[in-house]
């Protein structure tokens, strides 16, 4: 009896330490590479971690209509949040069913045209691109295959949406070939370059 006695203290003391450890040990709120302040659009991967329950920890897309689902959590918006806001929006829901819990929201393929840098005009091949931190024009300008025939590198711009509305930005992209550095502008998601034509 006493020895049953003690392996049980034990067992207590050891639940307590690991209900004592700080959530800041599980996964990291962001894929590496996925800006902080990245906002999920539809399409993208998630992982919603749940410290310490493993069976509600899931991966899944961002359905069309900008929803997610999980075991104890149906229809709930993940578009238009980062990944630490939807996080907290779990943990409201799943503290219906689950003692404080804590949950983690890790992007692990971005793909929404959020995540996008699209490049159009006068390249190679214009497309959209994913979106990685630390992206700038030249790495955008070499993944489309460089400057078109026609193409009029140093009336180019960069379109950009903040706060809801959207500005231009001109940058002289031939400049680049030259050393000139400040025109290799950082992009952010959701930035078009285009590429201006040449005027006859």
């Amino acid at each position: 009896m006493n020895k049953l006695a003690t392996l049980l203290v034990i067992a207590l003391a050891a639940c307590r330490v690991m209900a004592a450890e700080p959530a800041a040990e599980s996964p990291a709120s962001n894929a590496e590479g996925v800006d902080t302040n990245y906002v999920i659009g539809p399409g993208d991967v998630l992982q919603v971690f749940v410290w310490q329950l493993p069976d509600l920890t899931v991966t899944l897309p961002v359905r069309p209509d900008g929803k997610i689902t999980t075991k104890l959590v149906e229809d709930m918006v993940a578009v238009g949040k980062t990944p630490s806001a939807l996080a907290r929006d779990i943990e409201q829901k799943l503290s219906e069913y689950v003692r404080s819990p804590q949950v983690n929201v890790i992007v692990t393929q971005p793909a929404s045209a959020f995540s996008q840098v699209k490049v159009i005009g006068q390249v190679m091949r214009p497309q959209a691109l994913p979106y990685r931190e630390g992206m700038t024009a030249l790495d955008a300008l070499l993944a489309v295959g460089g400057f078109a025939q026609f193409a009029a590198p140093n009336r180019s711009k960069l379109i950009r949406t903040e706060n809801g509305r959207q500005k231009e930005i001109p940058i002289k992209l031939g400049k680049l070939n030259g050393g000139d550095m400040k025109q290799n502008l950082a992009l952010k998601p959701g930035d078009v370059l285009m590429v201006a034509e040449s005027r006859f």
